[in-house]
């Protein structure tokens, strides 16, 4: 009995100690604590990196928090530090931070907006990964690159505003945002990634600037409502099945640039009624 009474006493201890546990570092400087579905970091300097299998000290209670307080002196959010906090619904980002990591909010399904001050220049790949109720974010002037499947999934995102500092845009960086409908790339951005806008069903037009050079695989492939491409000079290559099943797609513009188009690039474009190659392309795909 009095084995049993001990047993049980133990088990308490570690249940109380558990409750008042959620609290401790995650950074050299940087401390955290969750209070009613607040998570707060405070402190000084950059946020410990996490990963799949090294999970962030919080991730046993990501379930019950629904707001984040990142307060002033935190530099960095590291990578998967939010991953599957499944009730995030708002975050405060101030403007000490300069870098977002890969995966940091990777599906977040309830965060509705995000303002990400203008100190930030650097978003991890796959950040916003599947944020399915993001609707709104803003893109501050010093980033250079939107990465890999940045806002990949976030089927709710409506028009996005890509600043002048975005020099290229990543493999699968808005895929699947089937709420985008339209999109305007800047002459900054060089290159568009393969998958970049793919299965935006509600995006309708586009117009790459002739700053790109290279449209990649798949880049439009699955956007059905797409009626509309203008291609300005500039481009030389579009990539195998860039705008596989546009089967909205009425009309493009192919500019003189443009050397090589890829196999299947208009594949299933069943609304497109005649189409105008230049002579300066020299092959084009199956």
């Amino acid at each position: 009995m009095k084995q049993k009474l001990f047993t049980f006493f133990l088990a308490l201890v570690a249940s109380v100690s558990a409750i008042y546990a959620q609290k401790g570092t995650c950074g050299g400087n940087l401390t955290w604590r969750l209070s009613d579905g607040t998570l707060t970091i405070s402190g000084t300097g950059g946020m410990t990196d996490y990963t799949i299998h090294k999970v962030s000290p919080w991730y046993d209670y990501s379930s019950s928090i629904q707001s984040v307080i990142i307060t002033d002196g935190v530099t960095s959010i590291g990578d998967y530090a939010f991953y599957r906090c499944s009730r995030l619904k708002s975050v405060t980002i101030p403007n000490s931070v300069t870098s977002i990591g890969e995966n940091a909010f990777d599906n977040c399904t309830r965060l509705t907006s995000v303002t990400i001050p203008n100190s930030v220049t650097s978003i991890g790949n796959s950040a916003f990964f599947y944020c399915e109720s993001l609707t709104s974010v803003t893109i501050p002037n010093g980033v250079t690159s939107i990465g890999a499947e940045v806002f990949g999934g976030c089927s709710s995102l409506t028009p996005v505003t890509i600043p002048n500092s975005v020099t290229s845009i990543g493999n699968g960086a808005f895929l699947e945002c089937s709420s985008l409908t339209s999109i305007t790339i800047p002459n900054s951005v060089k290159s568009i990634g393969s998958q970049a806008f793919w299965k935006c069903t509600g995006l309708t037009s586009v117009t790459i600037p002739n700053s790109v050079t290279s449209i990649g695989y798949d880049a439009f492939c699955g956007c059905s409502g797409l009626t509309s491409v203008t291609i300005l000079n500039g481009v030389k290559s579009i990539g195998e099945y860039a705008f596989y099943g546009c089967s909205s797609l009425t009309s493009i513009t192919i500019p003189n640039s443009v050397t090589s188009i890829g196999g299947w690039a208009f594949y299933k474009c069943s609304s497109l009624t005649s189409i105008t190659i230049p002579n300066s392309v020299t092959s084009i795909g199956e």
